[in-house]
């Protein structure tokens, strides 16, 4: 105990923001899960989202954490709420689930966690060398720098790939709208 209470002595401020971070990261995380109601759940995935961009601005990954906002708890959350009210799920839904299912998640739960036990233990931990360090590490010019040099191919069958998906979306939208008579 007495070691412990040294370490959060000598935390410097980022430390402390790090660890409030993780602890409501965790909190958030398990009301995500544990919540009986989906909209508590979802804005609980959305506290936990940011406290994850919080971790990527804390690492020097700022683009990751700006991306991780809007795209994750902006747009991936509000489709979740779209679907979680455009289903209107009800009480009744609660009391149908049998024991069996029940039985069924713990063990699937246990299994997975065994599982992850398993990993973790095995699983090398990297070291840091703070001589070797560089501080432009997360920035959007580095990324830029690989993402359109090294990664150039990939990227641009990406955006082609998307570009035929989003032609294909909109034709599919002009036949069927072009389909319905009034």
């Amino acid at each position: 105990m007495n070691e412990l209470l040294a370490h959060f002595k000598q935390l410097t401020p980022t430390g402390y923001l790090f660890w409030i971070l993780a602890f409501v990261t965790v909190l958030s995380a398990i009301v995500v899960v544990t919540a009986r109601n989906p909209i508590h759940s979802v804005l609980a995935l959305i506290a936990t989202f940011f406290c994850l961009s919080g971790h990527y601005v804390l690492l020097n990954a700022q683009f990751l954490a700006a991306v991780n906002i809007i795209v994750y708890a902006g747009a991936i959350m509000v489709l979740f709420l779209f679907t979680i009210m455009f289903l209107n799920l009800r009480k009744e839904d609660e009391e149908s689930k049998t024991s069996l299912a029940k039985i069924a998640a713990v063990i699937v739960g246990g299994t997975l966690m065994v599982l992850m036990l398993g990993i973790f233990k095995a699983a090398q931990v990297g070291s840091y060398n703070a001589i070797a360090f560089d501080a432009k590490t997360g920035l959007v010019e580095n990324l830029g720098m690989v993402l359109y040099g090294d990664y150039l191919l990939p990227f641009e069958l990406a955006s082609v790939l998307f570009l035929v998906a989003m032609v294909g979306a909109v034709m599919l939208g002009k036949r069927e709208a072009g389909d319905r008579h009034f």
